[in-house]
């Protein structure tokens, strides 16, 4: 009775807080009904719409092109990519009711979820908001009770951020590297990235290369999905490259410029370094992010650090590689609680001690060794740590690896599964060239420079992985739901993944349910010998043996 009336008088306290104005914000639409809607569909995989195209290629990853201004970006990305968003829209709204199954909780939820993004309006561009609102005209309909259509689409800009704010709600942990001079085999700048954004494996199903040409700003590509016009990895003309990994979050109170957004418009108005700075510093945003940037033609890489209260810019001295996980380097972090927590409690230092371990083993970098780098699925010293540890460089859970050579306008994007399958090469000086005169009826891309898939998944180590994923997700989802869970699939869970700690977690859970406490306390001290990803992890480990010690 307690929590209803706690329920009760947050809700009172939401409703009066401005969520109204924001409901009913849209930007400016003139010119919107001028627009040009009309798909033509010259195949299942390509279709067009004037001058702006989505074609997929033989690998699954599709190819869009768009160009002019917001409305006409937003317009054209929306009706090319109908199914696409729809798509991210179930997977992303389905991930949202698994974690949330109560319709009491859900309803709760959105109301809490409009509260929260009540000033989000104020602090994204018109001209984004603009696009956005393009985008969102081609939306669900049947999601429209959770937040009309725009609102919606503005709400998913900010859940990169919000996810990152709840900590393991949608992400594991994001790893970057850049190398030049010395370290890479011809001098020039290389760029690598694995983005570990997780919401389901519908949800990374599919994958856009984005080739833009806005009327304002430099022309650039991003590797996205339906729906998405912020940047999470991109390059411009200008070889100006974004990448974002999070950082250590309060759990904030409103929402403000989400950092998908931030990068996106420093990957379309930023010319260097300099000025991706100067745009990071005009805006306020309401989570922790490193932003790494590279510059091509400066052969330079510079960490800008920021968060609600603080702003720092990282740059090593007298080195020629660089390393981003997701704790911040700069000065102005030197002394931040929630940077040395997280750097004692989660997996980034981790991470980034072996990131530095597999830099050191190779001498000169090209692509090539870029992307082995970020397939490495072993602990530091190479050590056997099982499959999906959040401690590995490559968790078998990216949504998608990239390799940027910024000073050729190069950039390589992994396909499907996670960043093991084929990397795809775009040459942007080429690809810009072949949309000047229209649609495009083939591939992009620069078949013959594309990186082979990873041999791991002819494997059947590969194979148990994929089958030990839907075990443990069926496990988790029957512990947490309070149902018995058979025996066999506690035994099961450890064949298929041996050294993954969480594995033998879950099996003492089974047995422990059961009442059977000695095997439980076994498989529990079994996990605590193998390399457990964070301390309040291993705090859970620790407990449950006591528990099982109690109770013999």
């Amino acid at each position: 009775m307690k929590n209803h009336l706690v329920h009760i008088l947050i809700l009172l306290l939401f409703s009066s807080c401005g969520i109204k104005k924001s409901m009913q914000h849209r930007p400016d639409l003139s010119g919107l009904e001028a627009i040009d809607t009309t798909r033509i569909k010259h195949s299942d995989s390509l279709y067009s719409l004037g001058r702006n195209q989505l074609y997929q290629n033989d690998l699954g990853v599709w190819e869009m092109y768009l160009e002019g201004n917001a409305l006409e970006r937003g317009v054209a990305h929306g009706s090319l990519g109908r199914e696409l968003i729809h798509h991210q829209e179930n997977a992303f709204m389905s991930k949202l009711e698994e974690m949330v199954p109560s319709d009491n909780y859900r309803g709760f939820l959105k109301t809490f979820v409009s509260w929260f993004n009540r000033k989000l309006y104020l602090h994204v561009s018109e001209e984004y908001k603009q696009e956005i609102y393009g985008v969102s005209r081609y939306g669900l309909e049947k999601y429209d009770d959770f937040a009309p259509g725009y609102i919606r689409m503005l709400y998913f800009h900010g859940a990169h951020d919000i996810g990152h704010a709840l900590q393991d709600l949608m992400l594991v942990g994001c790893t970057s590297f850049a190398a030049w001079d010395g370290k890479t085999s011809d001098g020039e700048l290389l760029i690598g990235r694995n983005f570990d954004f997780y919401a389901g494996d519908d949800f990374g199903e599919q994958k856009i290369a984005a080739f833009v040409k806005p009327d304002n700003g430099h022309r650039f590509m991003m590797y996205t999905w339906g729906g998405m016009i912020g940047a999470l990895s991109g390059m411009n003309m200008q070889g100006i490259t974004v990448t974002i990994n999070a950082g250590k979050s309060r759990m904030p109170l409103v929402a403000k410029t989400p950092i998908s957004l931030l990068a996106r418009e420093i990957l379309q108005y930023a010319g260097s370094i300099e000025e991706a700075i100067a745009i990071a510093k005009k805006r306020d945003v309401f989570v922790s992010e490193s932003i790494m940037i590279g510059s091509g033609e400066e052969k330079r890489t510079v960490l800008i650090e920021v968060s609600p209260g603080n702003f720092g810019v990282y740059e090593v001295e007298n080195r020629d590689q660089l390393v981003c996980s997701n704790h911040f380097q700069s000065a102005a972090y030197s002394t931040d609680k929630n940077n040395k927590l997280t750097r004692e409690e989660s997996h980034t230092q981790y991470r980034f001690d072996r990131m530095q371990q597999l830099l050191d083993q190779e001498k000169k970098l090209n692509p090539e060794t870029a992307v082995q780098i970020l397939r490495d699925r072993q602990g530091q010293d190479g050590s056997s740590i099982g499959m999906g540890n959040e401690k590995a460089i490559n968790q078998l859970l990216a949504h998608h690896g990239i390799v940027f050579k910024p000073s050729e306008r190069k950039v390589w994007v992994s396909s499907n599964p996670y960043q093991m399958g084929e990397f795809i090469h775009y040459d942007l000086k080429q690809v810009f060239s072949k949309f000047k005169n229209g649609p495009v009826k083939s591939s992009v891309a620069t078949k013959e420079l594309n990186i082979a898939k990873s041999d791991f998944l002819q494997t059947k180590q590969y194979q148990d992985y994929e089958a030990f994923r839907k075990l443990e997700s069926e496990v988790k989802r029957a512990i947490n739901g309070g149902s018995s869970v058979t025996k066999a699939k506690a035994r099961k869970l450890i064949k298929l993944n041996p050294n993954f700690w969480e594995a033998w977690y879950l099996a003492g859970k089974i047995y422990y349910d059961q009442e059977e406490y000695k095997k439980a306390l076994i498989h529990f001290k079994q996990a605590r010998k193998r390399e457990i990803t964070t301390v309040p992890d291993l705090k859970e480990v620790e407990k449950m043996i006591r528990k099982s010690s109690r109770k013999i």
